[in-house]
């Protein structure tokens, strides 16, 4: 017998999830009131000077824009520095590199720092940071992984 998954009340989506946001349906799947981190923006902000054609460079313009316009980020401050270290840490203990996951542990520390869940379409990027609530978002169309904020699905017709 599976458990209905617990929905937060507040949580931060990254970037997977922010990517795919218009294509996830359930919004029970989501924290009710959701936030970004300014991270995440960052991230996002990187789509559409890599874009190599125009189409897709305002596609990803747009999103971004969007982001900027539903969400008010939340900063990495001091308090998420502190929490960086320590995800850092727990991290090189596991085993895994912090340098190519750096956005990602940048956007746990922000998590952690505030006492808020991350909402992610690919959990394993935030595997092995402790104290970190990861709340695992299905891929809509039932791939295996999101894409990459440099690889983000092109805008519908």
């Amino acid at each position: 017998m599976t458990r209905p998954r617990p929905r937060h009340e507040r949580g931060i989506l990254d970037t997977s999830t922010l990517i795919l946001l218009t294509r996830i349906q359930d919004e029970s799947l989501l924290p009710v009131e959701p936030f970004i981190t300014a991270v995440t923006l960052a991230e996002l902000s990187v789509g559409p000077l890599v874009a190599t054609t125009d189409e897709e460079r305002a596609a990803r313009q747009s999103h971004v824009q969007q982001a900027e316009s539903d969400f008010e980020p939340l900063p990495f401050d001091v308090a998420a520095a502190r929490a960086f270290g320590r995800a850092a840490l727990a991290l090189r203990r596991s085993g895994r590199a912090v340098r190519p996951r750096a956005y990602d542990v940048m956007i746990a520390a922000t998590a952690l720092a505030n006492g808020l869940p991350v909402y992610t379409c690919n959990p394993k990027d935030f595997a092995g940071i402790d104290g970190l609530t990861v709340v695992a978002v299905p891929v809509p169309g039932g791939r295996d992984r999101a894409p990459k904020a440099s690889r983000r699905p092109r805008a519908k017709k």
